[in-house]
């Protein structure tokens, strides 16, 4: 099945938008901004966003790199944020994120011993410092129970670059299918 895909991603980051465009040969609905929106008000072209791009889609793609975080130190990330709060609410989009090569050692932290359980747990750093608030709370849902999330309890999709470019539609197709999973019921669209 083909998924409408839309793409969220900071100007440094539109080389690998590119690439899942025209190189990886995906076989989804592109309903991504490719051309800027002729305007400077903020809320005329998040409408447009919503209703020319995002309202029809099933998937976003979010693109995380160094300017992606909530807590960057290089600029405001209003579009990102409300584009993601857009896909999250009502008729809710799967979520994927796709960590760049450029963020690996930053949200991947390897395996460490618990100190609740005592076995070991793959790291993985996702929080105000290496995404938005709008992925982090729904990929680390809070109603939670336990040292660890499985994949049935996180609604966001995340993968590395070098993983996703090998098996794109799989990781679109996980992310869709979070939408009918129970922990949809979970999603938090302005977390705080």
């Amino acid at each position: 099945m083909r998924h409408k895909c839309f793409i969220s991603f900071k100007t440094e980051d539109s080389d690998y938008k590119d690439q899942i465009q025209n190189e990886l040969n995906i076989d989804m609905i592109d309903k991504s901004l490719n051309d800027p929106i002729d305007s400077n008000n903020e809320d005329y072209i998040m409408r447009v966003i919503r209703r020319d791009y995002l309202q029809d889609s099933t998937v976003t793609i979010v693109l995380i790199g160094d300017h992606s975080a909530e807590n960057s130190l290089f600029e405001n990330q209003h579009y990102i944020k409300r584009e993601l709060q857009a896909s999250l609410y009502g008729e809710h989009n799967g979520v994927l994120g796709i960590v760049l090569p450029n963020m690996y050692d930053k949200i991947y932290d390897g395996e460490k011993p618990c100190p609740l359980c005592g076995k070991s747990h793959n790291i993985v750093n996702v929080n105000d410092n290496t995404t938005i608030k709008e992925f982090s709370k729904n990929y680390y849902i809070e109603d939670h129970s336990g040292c660890a999330w499985s994949p049935d309890e996180r609604y966001c999709i995340l993968t590395k670059w070098s993983d996703f470019k090998f098996s794109p539609e799989k990781y679109v197709d996980q992310a869709f299918d979070k939408r009918t999973d129970p922990i949809a019921k979970k999603i938090k669209v302005f977390p705080k």
